[in-house]
């Protein structure tokens, strides 16, 4: 039997960020993962080059049943913080939009860091090991196929279901509930939309068409791209919308969303006042990729409809569906594509500030395995360092 301080299942952001910070306090910290690869999420992320942080992260740019768990360890390791261990190790970075921090290089470097820091604190990895069981005795004792491991805190950074050809499964909810912890419901998140068979026949052919668009859903909007596939809506403004959407709940687009109503309407009523006979679906060409002015116009207005031919609450009324135009989804991709998991531990069950259980000593729950859910753009992995650093300083 192998003895330790710290038992880390999950060598991921999380798990890396905690065991190197427990490693600093002189603990004797094993990270175990059913992975033979260290960080396998870290290195697809972002297109290879990991977004690794946001520098607007804040409680508000997060999704939980208690939206106040977060401020602790947000507070308590920022982006500012994490940068500066990003620049310790030279490593070049960039800002791509929206307070998004991306590497120059590859993912890879995101990858060395962590495991530098860990190395060079001590900490050990053992991957390729498949955990099997893991029971309280004293401390915690986790039997893989290879070997046993003894330890006196445990940490579970597994991750979620999310994108399960990198390994992600759903041995941190399982734990959680074999020790009587409580789970908020579980769904895909920052992932694409399906199409119900209606809207598929609708939009189906528009696969590739792409616009700048607002995008509502559940009392939250985004502004941001969208984009039309075979199956249904993608692009970052339906990620985002995806964290706050429930089944059965619509969706509501603004096309236009760099008018305002009166502008948009106002511009169709002078055309109409002027006599203009040129059809709409031109016209539309001017806001508008050329294939879905097309078919927006062919779906709400007769054939060559134009400004002049229609009257003036049929131009109205048209001229507000472009700016709230619904639509209900049949579901989200799924787990294969979502990059979260929305949901998983109840924050009730932890301390906000150490990520501990309130029921079971030495049993602590970090990163996305915990119902804490980060928009688009570097927010997740935020939350990864912060609630990793958390456990850090008391395992």
């Amino acid at each position: 039997m192998r003895n330790f301080d710290v038992l880390v299942i999950g060598a991921g952001g999380a798990g890396m960020m905690c065991a190197l910070e427990a490693a600093k306090r002189g603990r004797r910290v094993a990270l175990l993962d059913h992975s033979p690869k260290v960080g396998a999420k870290i290195l697809i992320s972002g297109g290879g080059r990991c977004n690794f942080t946001n520098l607007g992260a804040g409680p508000e740019n997060y999704v939980s049943k208690n939206p106040h768990f977060c401020k602790s360890a947000l507070a308590r390791y920022t982006p500012a913080d994490f940068i500066a261990l990003v620049e310790k190790h030279r490593i070049p970075y960039h800002e791509k939009k929206l307070g998004q921090l991306f590497c120059d290089r590859s993912a890879q470097d995101i990858v060395d860091l962590l495991t530098g820091e860990c190395a060079q604190a001590g900490a050990e990895f053992f991957m390729g090991r498949e955990i099997r069981t893991v029971k309280r005795q004293g401390g915690f004792v986790v039997e893989t196929r290879d070997e046993t491991f003894q330890g006196a805190s445990l940490v579970v950074a597994t991750g979620g279901l999310s994108i399960p050809k990198v390994g992600a499964t759903g041995l941190g909810h399982q734990l959680a509930r074999q020790f009587g912890l409580k789970l908020t419901a579980l769904s895909p998140a920052l992932d694409g939309f399906r199409f119900s068979p209606a809207d598929l026949k609708k939009f189906g052919d528009l696969t590739g068409v792409a616009l700048d668009s607002r995008l509502e859903t559940g009392g939250v909007a985004f502004r941001e791209n969208i984009l039309f596939t075979h199956a249904g809506l993608s692009g970052p403004a339906a990620l985002q919308a995806s964290l706050y959407w429930n089944p059965g709940e619509p969706l509501e687009i603004n096309f236009i969303p760099d008018q305002s109503p009166g502008q948009w309407r106002g511009w169709f009523e002078d055309l109409r006042e002027g006599g203009s006979q040129e059809e709409i679906r031109l016209l539309l060409r001017r806001y508008l990729p050329n294939r879905l002015a097309e078919r927006l116009a062919e779906l709400e207005l007769p054939p060559g409809a134009t400004p002049a031919s229609l009257k003036g609450p049929a131009l109205a009324a048209f001229c507000e569906k472009l700016q709230a135009y619904r639509l209900t989804p049949q579901a989200t991709v799924g787990y294969s594509k979502a990059e979260v998991t929305r949901g998983g531990v109840d924050t009730d069950e932890l301390s906000s500030k150490t990520m501990e259980s309130r029921k079971v000593p030495g049993l602590f729950f970090i990163g996305e395995v915990v119902d804490v859910t980060g928009w688009l753009g570097g927010y997740n992995f935020q939350w990864a360092w912060s609630s990793g650093w958390a456990a850090g300083q008391v395992v």
